[in-house]
């Protein structure tokens, strides 16, 4: 038989989370690769999961999503960002985010399009590009004074009149990077001056440190009417098995993204959108004791990290931290990541596979802080044996 698997996606195969994560498995290694939290979200929220299952709010919910979440979603994006949501035609509820985005970019780009990100990018975005047969523009960020950033210059550069979207991550994954405003307004430009739809992944929006305000993307001038804004409750409550995300965009966006999405999922997790509902309203205070307590484990991670050899790049948000391994004698992340339970019992994930120019990333490694202090340090007592420190 020929090769069963369309063309455009034979350069997807295992991601790098499912090789990373089987291979800590199969070598009883910490994993450090994948970005989710070993300990639970808010008592009260799970409670409400369970009475929401055990009422009978088992069967499908409305195809846009339940009227509580869409509407818990439309007070929260008021109370943290002063845009106001229709939630009957401006929310629609996804299976997470990764879906949300997925449907966007097959909803909004025809064959041929162009669709630019930035490198390093999350990997399902190149995938989505490729399900909708558009092509990805990747606009490179390097590490300026400490923290990854794009060239303005390169991404207006980046822009054809095949353009039709810019996909921007902020809090941005895998980098840590948060977009400040003057970088926003550089792509908000961009976005009103060549009529561009922004697609903004926002999952970490609640996730950041150091006083680093989330700026979101719709909120500057000109922005809402052009933004499909994305978010979900994996990451802000640490739930990330729930797959419970949204969408808020003006009416025709969403639509648009709706048609689509309700051939891929139709709707789902009825339970758990009545639970982010209440997470929404209720627990947010819960939410900032878990920020406070990711930065204290990113500054663990951070010195153990150093005091192991690394170069550590400072995050302003997510889960993760950057470093290069080049201090370490190692010059490429992928090589050095699958010999790293080997070397050190630790599961890492190699940052140049988020890369179109995986030589701009390939000194880069990416270690993941959600997890317990007792799990950070003995990762970091391990990983000092590279180094013999």
């Amino acid at each position: 038989m020929t090769e069963p698997l369309v063309a455009r996606m034979r350069g997807f195969g295992t991601t790098i989370f499912a090789e990373m994560s089987a291979l800590a498995v199969q070598t009883g290694s910490i994993n450090l690769g994948q970005g989710f939290p070993d300990t639970d979200g808010p008592a009260a929220m799970l409670d409400r999961a369970i009475q929401a299952i055990t009422s009978g709010a088992n069967q499908y919910p409305p195809g846009p999503g339940t009227p509580e979440l869409r509407r818990a979603v439309s007070e929260h994006r008021a109370e943290h960002y002063g845009l106001s949501y229709d939630p009957a035609g401006e929310i629609l509820i996804t299976v997470g985010a990764t879906e949300a985005v997925a449907a966007s970019v097959l909803a909004l780009c025809e064959p041929g399009d162009e669709v630019i990100a930035f490198e390093p990018y999350y990997d399902s975005y190149a995938a989505s590009i490729a399900l909708a047969q558009a092509r990805l523009v990747a606009v490179t960020m390097r590490p300026v004074a400490g923290r990854f950033t794009f060239d303005p210059d390169e991404l207006r550069a980046a822009v054809t009149p095949r353009t039709r979207a810019i996909l921007v991550n902020s809090p941005h994954n895998p980098t840590g990077t948060v977009f400040t405003r003057e970088e926003l307004t550089a792509i908000a430009d961009l976005c009103r001056e060549r009529d561009l739809v922004a697609i903004t992944d926002e999952v970490y929006e609640h996730l950041t440190f150091d006083g680093v305000e989330h700026i979101s993307l719709a909120t500057l001038p000109g922005m809402r009417e052009r933004t499909v804004a994305i978010s979900s409750a994996g990451k802000t409550f640490s739930v990330t098995g729930w797959k419970t995300g949204w969408v808020c965009a003006p009416a025709p966006l969403v639509t648009a993204v709706q048609t689509v999405k309700q051939f891929l999922t139709f709707t789902a997790s009825a339970p758990w959108q009545l639970a982010v509902a209440y997470g929404l309203r209720q627990e947010l205070e819960w939410v900032a004791a878990l920020r406070s307590g990711l930065q204290d484990k990113r500054d663990r991670l951070m010195e153990g990290l150093a005091a192991a050899g690394f170069e550590v790049l400072r995050p302003a948000g997510t889960y993760f931290v950057q470093t290069d391994i080049r201090p370490l004698g190692f010059a490429d992340g992928l090589e050095l990541t699958r010999r790293l339970p080997e070397l050190a019992g630790v599961v890492a994930i190699p940052t140049q596979v988020f890369y179109d120019h995986p030589e701009r990333g390939r000194h880069f490694v990416r270690f993941a802080f959600c997890k317990k202090d007792e799990v950070i340090d003995e990762a970091v007592t391990r990983l000092k044996r590279l180094s013999g420190a």
